[in-house]
């Protein structure tokens, strides 16, 4: 079973690996950088649009964020 604490994980690995900061990443996605704080944190995790658009911005698998790889 996938849990919070592995995306979470997986998500804060592939946001320092990209260099770019939490408030480059909320204004490339149009969220707020609290959001972005809140996801690493694992209080909450991104919709799945939100989820596909940060992939995208990272240039990762979101199979590898939710833990599939």
């Amino acid at each position: 079973m996938i849990t919070l604490e592995q995306i979470k994980t997986r998500l804060i690995e592939v946001i320092k690996q990209s260099g770019m900061s939490q408030t480059y990443i909320s204004r490339k996605l149009n969220i707020s950088q609290s959001t972005i704080a809140h996801y690493l944190k694992g209080d909450i995790l991104p919709a799945l649009d939100t989820l596909a658009n940060l992939c995208k911005l990272l240039d990762v698998d979101a199979n590898y964020i939710l833990c599939q790889l």
